[in-house]
């Protein structure tokens, strides 16, 4: 997948008829006046921030819409372990710095929380994490492995002679017995694409309620979902307008599935039209599986003159439990990660003026036959000076 440009391209769209060159656009009513902007900045710090004053009203999702699968029975369980028995993914992962350093940087930087204790490291890979946890003075660390790279991680903690502080167990959490009765920490990277596509959230919450003491750490222990919105002509109409004209074929069937599929992908944050806004923040040490499915409102605020193709969801996650908060965040104006971001095209162009709001709320819940998939039903409206349109689009990350 390549990654994407910045655009500024004319919409073919009829929802938008004023042509523009440039990064800057200005659309001007009849009397040239000004719009007023209450928008704000994405914040671009690796390091993630207190978020407490962005609480979000949260309601009770209505999943009644999840049920309309069709005939697609089609499950990423049934190859989501053997695919992290290849190499290739692990050096994806390991060779992600972002990702792969501040695990290092937390373990190292916070020894006093290693110290004597006992770890858990929930779908270990290649063992990366138990070897910063060894290295950092933990009593033992148990790393637990469903894939067959559970054998490569056992000959790696022998290579390095950390045999008789690391211990590799193969199999999945929930079938697995520990040799001891609790551990103090638990730590895992188990956050997936949209942080809750295939993902191993459920089975660190299953670990942490039977294992964990009753002060036990959860590292990391916060995970946040953003959504933000960008201009994207140029590549909408390489995805998805396609379909429209192949050879001369018409084959928009499939473009109306490929607009239900969101797209993993790095966006440029040149793109970003508005201000981001919090969706959903989980406190890992004392959440429960269900509130992985939620119904939140957004708010929208454009901070120019411009078109909306697209709505783009990111996470961060927290380590608050660090002698200094640490984390890292995978938005478009942050550096690089393999999870990239994702991109949930629209059905209509929006054209926008400065100030002016997208309202609306994202549904967010496991699919019922594939839990490691995840469905998203988007509510969205626009009331302004050059668009008005109310619009439910629902998506499957599969």
């Amino acid at each position: 997948m390549g990654r994407r440009k910045s655009t500024n391209t004319t919409p073919t769209s009829t929802n938008s008829s004023n042509n523009f060159e440039g990064a800057n656009i200005r659309f001007r009513d009849a009397d040239d006046k000004e719009i007023a902007s209450n928008s704000s900045n994405l914040d671009d710090s690796i390091v993630a921030v207190d978020k407490a004053s962005e609480d979000v009203s949260m309601g009770e999702p209505d999943v009644s819409f999840f049920g309309c699968d069709g005939e697609d029975d089609k499950t990423s369980a049934d190859y989501y372990f053997d695919s992290y028995s290849h190499f290739g993914i692990h050096e994806e992962m390991l060779k992600d710095a972002v990702r792969t350093k501040t695990y290092q940087n937390v373990i190292y930087r916070n020894k006093f929380l290693f110290q004597n204790k006992i770890v858990l490291d929930v779908g270990a890979g290649t063992g990366i994490l138990s070897l910063f946890c060894a290295k950092a003075g933990a009593a033992h660390v148990y790393a637990v492995e469903c894939s067959h790279m559970a054998d490569m991680a056992k000959q790696i903690v022998e290579t390095n002679g950390l045999s008789d502080v690391v211990t590799v167990l193969k199999g999945k959490i929930e079938e697995i017995e520990l040799p001891v009765a609790k551990v103090d920490i638990i730590i895992s990277e188990w956050m997936g694409y949209f942080l809750l596509f295939e993902n191993m959230l459920n089975t660190v919450l299953y670990a942490r309620d039977k294992w964990l003491v009753d002060d036990g750490v959860v590292l990391p222990d916060e995970a946040s979902l953003y959504l933000t919105a960008i201009e994207d002509a140029e590549y909408k109409d390489d995805k998805i307008e396609f379909w429209n004209n192949v050879y001369g074929f018409d084959m928009s069937c499939i473009k109306k599935q490929a607009m239900m599929e969101p797209l993993v992908d790095t966006v440029d944050q040149k793109q970003i039209v508005t201000n981001c806004h919090l969706l959903k923040t989980m406190d890992i040490s004392k959440m429960v599986p269900g509130d992985a499915s939620f119904t939140a409102p957004f708010k929208l605020i454009a901070e120019r003159d411009d078109y909306i193709h697209a709505f783009v969801a990111y996470f961060d996650v927290s380590f608050t439990k660090c002698h200094k908060l640490m984390g890292f965040s995978t938005g478009p104006r942050s550096r690089a990660t393999h999870w990239k971001q994702t991109v949930l095209y629209l059905e209509d162009v929006l054209t926008i003026c400065e100030g002016e709001a997208i309202i609306g709320s994202m549904t967010v819940a496991p699919n019922k036959k594939n839990p490691r998939d995840v469905d998203i039903m988007v509510k969205y409206s626009l009331s302004g000076r050059r668009c008005v349109v109310s619009r439910v689009q629902f998506y499957k990350m599969r």
